[in-house]
This record gives structure tokens, sequence and C-alpha cells, in this order.
């Protein structure tokens, strides 16, 4: 019994032409956000240098740090290991040099802590040049 003679049955259809579209503008999208590692084939061949090394510069002061954590300024130890008695041996050891540098020797195994004791120990001595000592590889 079809009471609804006029009226046909419509089957639903799904249209792809929308979602093509959608997926599209999401590869592009896509494509465009994506950073490529640009560098990861890049041989740099460095520089090498067979300079001397350099005299002794009279205007240094030498810092050298133990594994341990104690602190020589020109080959002298320090009793205490604070910025301020630091800043002091450091003012000491520059006597009247105008604007000397600062050269840290520091044990590999030294903390980081005693590192940053000295640079700021010679930032509140008024000495902004400073620099590090490291060694040639074997």
């Amino acid at each position: 019994m079809n009471f609804q003679r006029g009226r046909g049955y419509d089957e639903p259809e799904i249209n792809l032409i929308p979602l093509i579209d959608v997926l599209l503008v999401i590869i592009i999208f896509l494509m465009l956000t994506t950073t490529y590692a640009k560098f990861s084939g890049l041989e740099i061949n460095l520089p090498t240098a067979d300079a001397s090394k350099q005299a002794e510069q009279p205007n240094e002061v030498s810092v050298a740090v133990t594994a341990t954590g104690q602190v020589l300024v020109n080959k002298t130890p320090l009793a205490a290991m604070d910025v301020r008695s630091i800043s002091e041996a450091l003012r000491r050891a520059a006597g009247d040099r105008q604007d000397p540098v600062i050269v840290i020797n520091a044990d590999a195994k030294a903390t980081h802590q005693s590192v940053v004791d000295i640079m700021q120990a010679a930032q509140a001595a008024g000495y902004p040049h400073i620099s590090f000592a490291t060694q040639s590889p074997r």
C-alpha cells in the first residue's frame, strides 16, 4: 500500500567534491608550515691555525680553579671562596694596572658555580675583560 504515488524514493548520495577541496587545502597548509632540515648534509671544513703560544701579557691576572673548588689568584691560594674575598684578591693582584684581563684557568671537573663566582668577583672589582684558558687536545 503505497499512499504517496507521485513521490519517489531518493537515494542519499555523498558529494565528494567539497571533501577533496578540504583535503587539498589541508595538504597545502601542511606543506607550507613544515620545516625541513636544510643543514642535515652540510659539510663544513673549519680553518686551522698553527700559531705559536702568545707571550705572557703583563696586564693579565691569572685565576685558577681546581677540581675541588680551590681558587688561586696569580698562584696564591685564597682562604675564602666567596665573591667578596675573590674580588679583593683580584684588586690586590691587579695593583695599579689599568684595565687588566682576568684569565680563568678552570679544571674540567670544577663546578660551574665556582667559575661564575669568579666572573661576579671580576665584575664587582670593575674588571670587565675576562678570558678563559683552554688546552689543545693531545
